[in-house]
């Protein structure tokens, strides 16, 4: 692989915009190599003059007619006596700070020479490039400097908490406490017998121990300097805590828990219907559930930081890397050697001599090991080690296994059905109004996952960092997901085939119970695949999607993130797969299923939860749109949530105008969608793909598209339009075609339903992409539990 393509690989997606742009100095160098080219063809042909005689260049004679003496006197006043110096690079400090670190501005001393002017330009851009890297490190340095300033303060708390929770000493001596912090001298301390002394002398190791290891721990000074305390220092401390066991042992620093709150309850919805009558600052109440809260903030946190500083560093060795190799490139092309002068410069600026980030690595790994691994040095880095997803042989076989299998069973079913020519069947009927509905319900699901896959793909393809937008814990690629759709596919057109079977069949018509059960049994058999607690067929992920179903469900009570209305979304377009659920309980519970007869339409509580069914993901979008309309005061959430309530009436009136009929019904269902479907398809274009930007660098598009060909985002506008307005078969009584039966439309409408949802997931991640990658925003801010009084009016976080 060539390296602008690996330098292109290896990038952090949001900080893309700050490295070096190494493709366009080639550009540039490809300048001079092709002016060097035609320049070297011109003078091969002109070699010779007419006469046969020798043609001479001024340029051969510069040497020894004086016309040098410009760069001679430039050289020798700059201290520079090598004749073959190519540039002089200088540091132009910054006229506010005089103590920081400037620009860099090369000079070019060949800038006289034909076609020195495309080297000139080519010294200027690598010169604002490189500053450009320097500038961004500097100030990313500085952010990582702030949030090890609060990670210090943190663990300083944090100490202090374990040695008052797990200080035995304090629970032996009951109410006795000192006013300074300090436990009772063991010679005050009467104990019956020899396993209380036992006792006092571990919780007196624990203790040292503790402290010793808080001593190690990340300070303010170490954390901003990075270094490493020295073996006198070391030996200092455990002498310090051996004369405090000898005087009364002492716990220093403790009081800074009397300056100190916490919040570490988690967010739940009786939490937050809590912190609406009552602040959620607590004071510390010492006790284990609390301290092991708290650990696991922190813990969280300096994994994050870790991996911060670990991408800071790629960030550094990628440029530098970069540097060089352009600078070879230029020496190569023109037979010149400035690449020694200008990476001799790169070594002394702050982005080649500055080793910070390293030792902040090995301070954070330390902290980690000690504190929160015991000292198991394999399991503290297994803590830091990000899980690289690796790609499996099996998964694709047995994507190919099931992809096969699903296809022949498709072709099997429409064989049996038209062997038995079920579309003239009386039976016909009777199949799409009971038996269509169960079966279709796996059909929505399997789409939506495969389009989803697909959008996976997409991407990837196209580097859209959806893992870090989702916040995945663990990365599950679409493969997998692939691999789940159709083992279910599997699953559903084995059951359809088998309920087929078994009315073929005269020796098993008897069974029709059984025959009737197949679609009960394969819905029981994907919810406790969903809800199994072992870990098998991705754990993580199925409980992150019931984290975040529940989430939804329980809107406003949740803080919203990107997962929840995400998914709320996804939800939005699945009504259909609501309803069939809602037929399933119908179906099996009140319905003649034996018979395959049901009045499920003529019930009106199943008409009164047929509305509110499909209203309830809409409803939880409304929620979340003011939810965050009251955090953020961005009064764009409630023109959003004013969508949503408009799409909430339109599916009312929809619903209404289905089950009763008539033309008020039909007027008011009309009206009520069109609206909605001009105002959601406003939104989706305008809001959530970013686009219709009429002064932008791509017109009616956006500045930035991932895309080349243009005229795949005009498509999608149109098509999203044209899908919107899917509901009009419905609603307007258009003429059905002769072998569709209703519920058979009612699912092709569904289905387009669910790509449009498709289409609008890829373009609205690729805006949220773009808007990370304009903010350089790598890392989601992270909560950390203890703040202090003079915090008290913002929440501790630490934004990585």
């Amino acid at each position: 692989m060539k390296f602008g393509k690996e330098f292109v690989s290896q990038m952090v997606q949001e900080w893309q915009q700050a490295y070096m742009d190494y493709n366009f100095l080639k550009k540039l160098l490809k300048d001079v190599w092709n002016f060097r080219h035609r320049n070297a063809s011109t003078s091969a042909s002109d070699l010779m003059t007419p006469k046969g005689t020798l043609k001479r260049r001024l340029s051969l004679y510069r040497a020894f007619s004086g016309l040098t003496s410009y760069h001679n006197s430039l050289r020798s006043s700059l201290g520079k006596n090598n004749e073959d110096e190519v540039i002089l690079v200088s540091a132009a400090q910054q006229p506010e700070d005089h103590d920081s670190e400037g620009s860099y501005q090369t000079m070019f001393l060949m800038s006289s020479e034909e076609g020195g002017e495309y080297e000139l330009v080519f010294f200027r851009r690598l010169d604002d490039e490189f500053n450009k890297v320097l500038k961004f490190y500097k100030a990313k340095l500085n952010e990582v400097k702030s949030e090890a300033d609060e990670l210090s303060k943190q663990m300083d708390a944090l100490i202090a908490l374990r040695i008052k929770v797990d200080n035995p000493l304090m629970q032996l001596n009951g109410a006795y406490k000192s006013t300074n912090g300090r436990a009772p001298p063991p010679d005050s301390v009467v104990h019956s017998n020899n396993v209380g002394k036992q006792v006092v002398a571990m919780s007196h190791m624990d203790a040292i121990q503790e402290v010793e290891m808080g001593s190690e721990g990340i300070s303010e000074d170490q954390m901003r300097t990075g270094g490493r305390e020295s073996k006198s220092n070391h030996q200092r401390m455990r002498d310090k805590s051996n004369l405090n066991v000898a005087e009364g042992f002492a716990f220093p620093e403790l009081e800074v828990l009397d300056h100190v709150r916490v919040n570490v309850e988690p967010e739940t919805p009786v939490s937050t219907l809590k912190n609406v009558f009552v602040s959620s600052k607590s004071d510390l109440s010492f006790s284990k559930e609390e301290l092991k809260k708290a650990e696991d903030k922190i813990k969280q946190a300096f994994v994050q930081f870790h991996q911060k500083l670990r991408l800071l560093k790629s960030y550094c060795f990628l440029n530098l890397l970069a540097l060089s190799k352009i600078m070879k490139k230029y020496d190569k092309i023109t037979s010149r050697s400035a690449s020694k002068t200008y990476l001799e410069m790169v070594d002394n600026s702050y982005l080649g001599n500055s080793d910070e980030i390293t030792r902040l690595t090995e301070r954070v790994e330390a902290t980690i090991i000690k504190h929160f691994a015991n000292g198991n040095h394999r399991e503290g880095m297994r803590l830091l080690r990000p899980q690289s997803y690796r790609e499996r042989h099996s998964v694709t076989f047995f994507l190919g296994l099931f992809s096969g299998c699903s296809i022949s069973l498709v072709a099997a079913i429409i064989v049996s059905i038209h062997a038995r020519n079920l579309l003239n069947s009386k039976e016909r009927g009777r199949y799409m109004e009971n038996i269509f509905p169960l079966y279709s319900l796996f059909g929505y699901i399997v789409l939506h996952m495969v389009l989803f896959a697909v959008n996976m793909y997409l991407w990837r393809c196209f580097r859209v960092n959806y893992p870090f937008i989702f916040g995945f814990k663990e990365f599950v690629g679409y493969r997998e997901v692939l691999l789940l759709a159709s083992g279910l596919s599997v699953l559903t057109l084995a059951a359809v085939l088998s309920n087929l079977d078994m009315e073929m069949d005269s020796g098993t018509k008897s069974y029709r119970t059984i025959t009737e059960l197949v679609p009960l049994g394969l819905v029981t058999v994907v919810l406790f695949i969903l809800f199994c607690p072992f870990n098998t067929i991705y754990r993580s992920s199925r409980f992150f999607l019931i984290q975040c179903s529940w989430r939804c469900l329980c809107a406003p009570l949740y803080k919203v993130t990107l997962p929840d209305f995400f998914l709320a979304d996804q939800l939005t377009s699945q009504i259909q797969a609501f309803r069939s659920l809602e037929f399933y309980v119908c179906y099996y519970g009140w319905g003649d299923f034996k018979r395959r007869s049901n009045r499920c339409q003529e019930s009106h509580v199943y008409q009164i939860f047929y509305i509110i069914i499909a209203v309830v993901p809409f409803w939880a979008r409304f929620l979340q749109c003011l939810r965050r309309w009251l955090e953020e005061g961005d009064p764009v959430q409630v023109l959003n949530g004013l969508k949503y309530f408009s799409t909430i009436v339109a599916v009312v009136m929809r619903t209404i105008y289905d089950l009763r009929r008539g033309t008020f019904w039909k007027i008011m269902a009309a009206a009520s969608s069109g609206v909605t479907t001009i105002g959601s398809a406003y939104w989706d274009i305008v809001m959530d793909w970013g686009l219709l930007r009429r002064n932008s660098k791509n017109p009616w598009l956006r500045d930035k598209l991932l895309i080349s060909n243009k005229k795949i985002y005009f498509a999608a506008m149109v098509i999203n339009i044209l899908l919107r307005l899917v509901w009009m078969q419905l609603v307007l009584d258009l003429q059905e075609a002769p072998f569709l039966h209703r519920k058979a439309l009612v699912a092709v409408v569904a289905c387009l339903e669910i790509l449009r949802r498709g289409i609008w997931n890829f373009f609205r991640l690729e805006n949220e992409h773009l808007n990370n990658v304009g903010k350089y925003r790598a890392f989601k801010s992270v909560p950390l539990p203890f703040y202090h009084d003079g915090e008290k009016n913002r929440q501790p976080h630490c934004t990585f």
